[in-house]
């Protein structure tokens, strides 16, 4: 493990060279490839050298025992190897963590696609509620939500919203979100206070660049049409939404968020690139399962992740046995000990697998 994190630091300090190299710096390309290399091994650098100014200082401690002191000065240096020792096995553990395979995607922006399922308007209330918890969690990260497509109910829900994560690192947390959600609850149009259950579903896509996923114009067939408003009401008699087919995957998007044909079918061209790539990645982690045969987890999108209990203010996470009784908290978008948890469940499971 030593030898790994002192070629990463070496790597480091030859990138700090290539970053104040005039041709570097005169290449936009080279300069973007080399800034984000650094910045993906910048922590664990910082951890390394951390990790070896403590184990300088507590070979001098160590050292000292070994000298003639004072029962006062003795019991001090104790004191101190025993401190010592403890952030050596906290730093060596961050490092294994640091270590694990990366996710290429986890600094990318995300979509995100939620869809009213089973219950009706409720379920579409439901869709609503997922939306606002992940647009006030994205604030709270100081990311960016902005709406490319919905379809909403007029009362507050969604049958289908599409929206965009803009922020460094989104993916690496909300791709924990994919999956079938459920809500217990008494509808408020429920006369007879009878608890429902309603679902919905949530699907996480990295944001595609377009140099990861080529999208030839002529495999894209484009319609515009005038966009519409809730229960099918005019809002803009211009042709300014925009429907793209990708022929070859059949892969469809629409957008009318946008009063702007040109916006419309730019976020439209982000959701499909995102789609695509999604799709080539769920393929080959299906053959790559297939050929392991023994996947650990498949990341299927119909599997239900966790449940939204009304009545007794509860929240539970079915992938970690995870009951939180903070549900109002949570439905604000404070979800940090949620997400927290499944990151150190999956970096558990990633050292298990690397043993």
């Amino acid at each position: 493990m030593l030898d790994r994190l002192q070629a990463i630091e070496n790597r480091y300090e030859k990138l700090n060279e290539l970053l104040s190299d005039p041709d570097v710096i005169s290449d936009t390309n080279k300069l973007r490839e080399y800034s984000k290399e650094q910045s993906g091994i910048e922590e664990t650098v910082q951890v390394y050298r951390e990790y070896k100014e403590v184990l300088e200082q507590l070979k001098d401690a160590k050292a000292m025992l070994e000298e003639k002191l004072d029962a006062e000065m003795r019991e001090m240096v104790k004191e101190e190897v025993s401190e010592l020792s403890e952030q050596e096995e906290q730093l060596s553990e961050r490092m294994r963590i640091l270590l694990l395979p990366k996710d290429p995607n986890d600094d990318k922006n995300v979509i995100v696609e939620i869809r009213g399922a089973a219950g009706g308007d409720e379920a579409a209330l439901f869709a609503g509620d997922l939306f606002r918890m992940y647009s006030r969690y994205a604030e709270a990260q100081g990311w960016k939500p902005e709406v490319i497509e919905a379809n909403s109910t007029g009362i507050g829900g969604y049958k289908e919203i599409i929206f965009m994560i803009n922020g460094n690192g989104a993916y690496s947390k909300m791709k924990f979100e994919n999956g079938a959600h459920r809500v217990q609850r008494v509808p408020e149009t429920e006369s007879g206070g009878r608890i429902h259950t309603s679902t919905a579903t949530v699907a996480v896509l990295a944001e595609a660049e377009e140099v990861e996923v080529e999208v030839h114009e002529k495999d894209i067939r484009v319609d515009t049409f005038a966009s519409s408003g809730p229960g099918g009401q005019s809002v803009n008699t211009t042709m300014s939404a925009v429907r793209l087919t990708h022929i070859p995957t059949g892969i469809v998007v629409s957008c009318q968020d946008e009063k702007s044909q040109i916006k419309n079918k730019e976020k439209a061209m982000k959701v499909l690139r995102a789609r695509i790539y999604d799709k080539f990645q769920q393929e080959a982690q299906a053959e790559y399962d297939q050929n392991r045969k023994s996947a650990v987890g498949t990341g299927d999108r119909s599997e239900r992740i966790r449940t939204y209990n009304f009545p007794q203010n509860r929240v539970t996470d079915h992938r970690i046995g995870l009951t939180i009784q903070k549900l109002d908290q949570i439905l604000q978008g404070k979800l940090d000990e949620i997400i927290d948890a499944l990151i150190l469940d999956d970096q558990a499971k990633k050292m298990e697998q690397a043993e």
